[in-house]
């Protein structure tokens, strides 16, 4: 396993916690961040390992693993994260570095790209789940907010199950899918029986301001970087992945596909594999293209 250095980073209202492998290439290569939402950099230990190459930056987004709020508590916001990411780049040289972003992290990276494009080399965004983009947009946000609802109400296993059997619908959400009652958390092997806290990283703190976020096309269409959409192989239907679509057509790029699914570059550390070395491949092909 590649050696790492862990750092931490105050900026307003959170202290981040990052961590650093510096790469075999020298510096004649931009430093590659690894960002997700609300993953934090212990879901890319796996692709950092197989791309030795590049010095590579993970870490906890505010909320979430070593990265503790100070302000007031409640949710977080893509322009918070987007925040967070200019000052963790500003602290690491200012840049311009490269991005890859996941799911969340993919949001985060594009208001990043929006608001400090000077920051950013290339943006792999892969799946960003912007459901605002969506042509069902309306049957998909109802959707979503019915999976807050469900948490706000029944707490943790009820509201993942919601979130399960939505994002891995295949094709437009049906209209009236939000009035359906929830499945069964235990099908998930999911509790049912609600513990009173809510302030889960997805459910409480990001599920709706990421996915309920306007991006501003005309600004990420303007910016000098450049932005590549990546797109699952095995998840094409679901949410994120026609999202990753029409984001891209707003951008007025191609998707590019990439190996397995969502989490494609997962091992099986989490019990959810992709295929991390055909990820990594892809990655680095996209990244030196």
């Amino acid at each position: 396993m590649r050696e790492f250095k862990t750092h931490t980073l105050e900026v307003p209202g959170a202290v981040l916690h990052y961590e650093v492998r510096e790469g075999e290439g020298g510096a004649d290569r931009p430093v590659l961040l690894l960002v997700g939402s609300p993953m934090g950099a212990v879901g890319f230990v796996a692709l950092a390992e197989r791309l030795p190459e590049r010095t590579i930056v993970t870490y906890d987004p505010r909320g979430v693993g070593e990265s503790r709020k100070t302000g007031e508590p409640g949710p977080s916001t893509p322009e918070q994260h987007a925040d967070d990411l200019h000052r963790l780049i500003d602290a690491l040289g200012g840049g311009p570095v490269d991005v890859f972003g996941s799911s969340g992290g993919a949001v985060n990276a594009l208001v990043l790209v929006a608001r400090h494009p000077g920051q950013v080399r290339t943006l792999v965004a892969h799946e960003p789940p912007a459901a605002q983009v969506l042509p069902d947009r309306e049957q998909a946000l109802a959707a979503i907010a019915a999976i807050r609802d469900t948490y706000e109400r029944d707490g943790f296993g009820p509201a993942m199950a919601r979130f399960i059997a939505i994002t891995g619908l295949r094709g437009e959400i049906p209209a009236g899918l939000a009035e359906q009652p929830a499945p069964d958390p235990a099908t998930f092997g999911l509790p049912a029986q609600d513990d009173g806290s809510r302030d889960d990283a997805l459910l409480g703190q990001n599920l709706i301001s990421c996915t309920h976020h306007e991006h501003d096309f005309a600004a990420l269409r303007a910016a000098p970087t450049r932005i590549v959409v990546g797109v699952g192989a095995e998840s094409e239907g679901e949410m994120a992945h026609r999202a990753g679509v029409a984001v891209a057509g707003r951008l007025g790029v191609e998707p590019v596909v990439f190996p397995s699914n969502h989490g494609g570059f997962l091992d099986d550390t989490f019990g959810m594999p992709g295929d991390p070395d055909g990820f990594a491949v892809r990655l680095r092909e996209v990244l030196e293209g």
